[in-house]
């Protein structure tokens, strides 16, 4: 399947280098698919990514020179749509773009074909706005303005959709609102984990409870942390973000805030979990499938990309109901379901590196064999 783009210019875009969750992990496998692309950011956090991701040229945008971008690039999002369209694409054959943002919306040259993975459609200036500006998080004011800006950037995000060719989504809930936003169809395909890495360990489970998850107001942190406090059981949180003020004065001393860990802490995390927890709405959601990877079971809400990972009475419990009351009652029965850690282990496998680059590579070469199909 290399052939199919062998001698082609190929260009990688995604929108910002500041950490290395689930969109930068697609990154990695397309770095290496395409050892030689370049790679286009907005913003490059120097450090905060693999060496596999840095170890090329990269190229940011001029946000990237504004003060203490890094730190405060949310900050500029206003600045995202003339920062993305800036780019020069001149020289590409094949764009490939990573996209939650702004990164679907570069402007290539008329030959040049245009691939999306898509993480989701801008959530904040969709279905989730309030979640981010609701009025007891910003006040009145501040949600009438941002409210402005956001519908300025939905219309600009749905009107850059035709630059693309071709959408990949990392999940069926996420197809769905590509086409409800966008009016396009998109093919699914699951996002890389690293099965081979996460495995079960050789002890049994601990007493906490587990939250892996950027602390942002969506993934709905203060849930898991209210339902470990109704059962009395310890809770351990892995992520940083800006909600992390806010959930640590809610918290009480039953619950640790571990923030940025390495690989090996974060796997020992997970193999030591009574169960990872998922109390948000998630697009797609890689932690309920590495702590399925270590053997251990998932407590999630019913919505979004769980539904595509979690076997409802067999690998996790999936909560109906977004309540503490609910996912402390789910919570509590996590001990009785049947799977063993082997079994946990052996669902997770379908979402392998190997399997998600075999079908990358194939959704390339059947978009540049005929780009206008789709």
């Amino acid at each position: 399947m290399a052939d199919a783009w062998e001698g082609r210019r190929v260009v990688l875009v995604h929108d910002w280098l500041t950490g290395m969750r689930g969109g930068e992990k697609v990154l990695a496998s397309l770095c290496r698919l395409f050892p030689e692309a370049d790679l286009l950011t907005l913003v490059h956090e120097r450090g905060s990514v693999s060496a596999q991701i840095t170890n090329r040229r990269v190229r940011t945008s001029w946000v990237q020179r504004l003060p203490f971008s890094a730190r405060l690039y949310r900050h500029y999002l206003p600045l995202f749509p003339l920062a993305i369209e800036h780019f020069d694409l001149d020289d590409a054959d094949l764009v490939i773009s990573t996209s939650h943002c702004a990164a679907k919306a570069v402007v290539p040259t008329g030959r040049a074909v245009h691939l999306c993975y898509s993480h989701s459609p801008m959530r904040y200036a969709w279905d989730q706005f309030d979640a981010y500006f609701g009025v007891p998080r910003i006040g009145r004011f501040g949600n009438a303005a941002v409210r402005r800006v956001m519908a300025g950037l939905a219309r600009w995000d749905r009107d850059t959709a035709p630059r693309v060719h071709r959408f990949l989504a990392n999940s069926a809930h996420v197809a769905g609102r590509i086409a409800r936003y966008y009016n396009r169809v998109a093919t699914v395909l699951h996002p890389p984990v690293d099965t081979e890495y996460f495995t079960p360990g050789t002890a049994g489970p601990g007493a906490y409870f587990l939250v892996v998850s950027a602390l942002v107001p969506y993934k709905r942190i203060d849930t898991a942390i209210r339902a470990a406090a109704m059962l009395g059981a310890p809770l351990k949180i892995i992520g940083t973000g800006p909600d992390a003020e806010r959930l640590h004065a809610l918290a009480g001393s039953d619950v640790e805030f571990l923030g940025h860990v390495d690989a090996h802490t974060l796997r020992e995390a997970y193999r030591g979990a009574r169960a990872a927890l998922l109390p948000g709405e998630e697009d797609f959601g890689i932690a309920p499938v590495e702590a399925q990877a270590c053997g251990r079971p998932v407590v999630a809400l019913a919505r979004g990309g769980a539904l595509e990972t979690v076997a409802h009475g067999v690998s996790g419990f999936l909560v109906e109901d977004d309540t503490p009351e609910a996912f402390a009652d789910a919570m509590a029965r996590v001990d009785a379901l049947p799977l063993t850690p082997a079994e946990r282990r052996s669902r997770a496998a379908a979402f392998s590196v190997a399997h998600f680059e075999a079908g990358l590579g194939a959704r390339i070469a059947e978009t540049l064999a005929a780009p206008a199909a789709w």
